[in-house]
């Protein structure tokens, strides 16, 4: 039996207007450009890329911080449309990468948490909401004690898992990663993905996780999403795209990824020129002027995402 996807995107775009004055017209910049993925109970989509690629802006244009230009968005197997954004934003709950600017300083974390359920609850009685937030608080590991204390009083890592537990009050079918574990130590990265891993199994939750650390998205990823520029240039299950990666700009991530074994033969994909403008992206291929693969054909026709399982938008890949 077909799994049914929690949440899926059709062509999703998100578009900026960028200067313009009183002798020019303002100019376009494509941050997100024709992305189609899905999302399933209890599995990770990754989105990897460097910076700039878009996968924040995904982020946001899937948690309807941002509303989508083109595309849309179902849930449950229901398009999403304005009159229902509300409950969608429930649904859908993001953590963001840093641990220390996500929370507000003045308020203890008992209130912090309680936050998303006085807005979105007003029925719930305050000691329904308050013991609830203490059930939460003790599900990401952290002490009863530290409900009634401030965000400056923890550690990156306490504080994220905070965040982790706001996150989740509201009972969120799809939570969104962006960068959860970049801004802390590695010592503590471990010990959050892990966490994040548990909660996944035991609550059946969806995750999208955004990163650019490679590393980490092979510990956590069931399949992966290469960006560039805004574009998807690779798509496939985890064990595809690291053991047999199509596109050659993932071939050079992954060429940069750090390997445990010194004695391992290890060959350095090093890429030449600059990254194109997203204001200004090269006609046919935009990844073509940094390519070594790169034909006329290339510079003139833009690939499309092609294959069955393992997908990638390269002519030669």
């Amino acid at each position: 039996m077909t799994q049914t996807p929690v949440m899926s995107a059709s062509h999703l775009a998100r578009h900026y207007s960028v200067g313009g004055g009183l002798f020019s017209k303002p100019q376009t910049l494509r941050a997100l450009q024709d992305m189609d993925f899905e999302l399933y109970a209890g599995k990770t989509l990754a989105v990897v890329g460097e910076s700039g690629c878009g996968k924040s802006t995904l982020a946001r244009v899937v948690t309807m911080i941002e509303e989508p230009t083109k595309g849309t968005l179902t849930l449950d197997g229901k398009p999403i449309t304005p009159a229902e954004w509300g409950a969608f934003r429930q649904a859908v709950q993001i953590v963001f990468q840093d641990p220390y600017g996500s929370l507000n300083p003045r308020q203890r974390i008992g209130q912090i948490l309680m936050e998303p359920l006085v807005i979105n609850c007003p029925k719930m009685s305050k000691q329904d909401k308050e013991a609830k937030a203490r059930q939460m608080l003790e599900m990401v590991g952290l002490r009863p004690e530290h409900f009634d204390r401030y965000p400056h009083m923890f550690s990156g890592g306490q504080r994220q898992r905070i965040a982790v537990a706001r996150a989740l009050m509201l009972d969120p079918k799809v939570l969104v990663l962006d960068e959860p574990v970049s801004a802390l130590d590695l010592s503590i990265q471990s010990s959050i993905l892990n966490l994040l891993i548990d909660l996944q199994e035991r609550l059946g939750l969806a995750y999208l996780f955004i990163s650019h650390d490679l590393s980490v998205v092979r510990h956590v990823a069931d399949d992966v999403i290469v960006m560039y520029l805004g574009r998807a240039v690779e798509k496939g299950t985890k064990d595809a795209v690291f053991d047999a990666p199509k596109h050659p700009y993932t071939q050079a991530l992954l060429s940069a990824t750090p390997i445990a074994d010194p004695e391992a033969e290890k060959h350095r994909i090093k890429l030449t020129g600059e990254l194109p403008s997203p204001l200004n992206v090269p006609v046919g291929c935009a990844f073509a002027p940094r390519c070594w693969k790169a034909t006329d054909k290339c510079r003139a026709e833009r690939p499309e995402l092609t294959g069955s399982d393992h997908l990638s938008a390269c002519y030669y890949g």
